[in-house]
């Protein structure tokens, strides 16, 4: 389970606080996006093009806090060319081992293969340029605008996975389905589902086998997981 910009349904998202809130709940992982700061020197905690409320966290501080917690950290990565400032931070706190970044753009995943293979890449798709991810559509709309892209999936994931030289695939919920999640696995790649707040969309993506789900809340998504803990796995479809 990973705590989306912290936990932020329940808690200011991407602060302190909403990693603690995250870490509280018992998420695996804490997701955040980096942008640079008003200086365009240090690294900060914050949507790249979004204006942070208050004052931004910087990137050496939430890495300093989380590196001394027992969750690991998911780098959702938009801003182009940080690459290798962000694999020098992520290092420099001992989080190699326990960081996934993931990212829209191949190249960037890339230059994260050369620069810190240590760490887990994954490539994430849709482009998510203007935050719809974040907006609570009615299901049927989202039904209907991915059938034609989730049909697709099956094909595009391995090339999306083979263009980023990436190790994971982080799609948008709508466009999982139990096929594609089984032929990322074949090729040995984990699946992410974002951004998940409803408790039904949460029970349908663990049965599909998805390998992690990112929630604004992630308290209530792992208490619709502990439902399921009765299911053996070869059940699951």
């Amino acid at each position: 389970m990973i705590g989306h910009r912290g936990a932020a349904r329940i808690a200011p998202e991407n602060s302190l606080e909403g990693f603690a809130a995250a870490v509280g709940a018992g998420a695996d992982l804490v997701e955040f996006d980096i942008d640079r700061g008003a200086d365009d020197s240090a690294l900060v905690i914050g949507h790249p093009g979004v204006a942070a409320t208050g004052a931004a966290l910087e990137l050496d501080d939430a890495l300093a806090y989380l590196a001394s917690q027992s969750i690991g950290v998911h780098v959702d990565l938009k801003l182009v060319g940080a690459e290798r400032e962000i694999a020098a931070a992520v290092r420099a706190h001992g989080l190699g081992e326990r960081t996934l970044v993931s990212s829209t753009w191949a190249r960037s995943l890339r230059r994260l293969a050369a620069e810190a293979p240590e760490l887990t890449r994954a490539i994430s798709y849709p482009r998510d340029r203007y935050g719809a991810s974040g907006i609570a559509w009615p299901r049927p709309v989202v039904h209907a605008s991915a059938t034609a892209l989730r049909c697709a999936m099956g094909v595009r994931a391995p090339l999306l996975l083979a263009a980023a030289d990436g190790n994971a695939l982080s799609l948008h919920h709508a466009l999982v389905s139990p096929a594609v999640v089984r032929r990322a696995h074949r090729r040995g790649s984990a699946v992410i589902a974002w951004t998940v707040n409803d408790p039904d969309r949460v029970e349908e993506l663990a049965r599909a086998r998805v390998d992690a789900i990112v929630s604004d809340d992630p308290q209530m998504a792992l208490a619709v997981l502990a439902t399921l803990k009765w299911l053996k796995m070869g059940d699951w479809s």
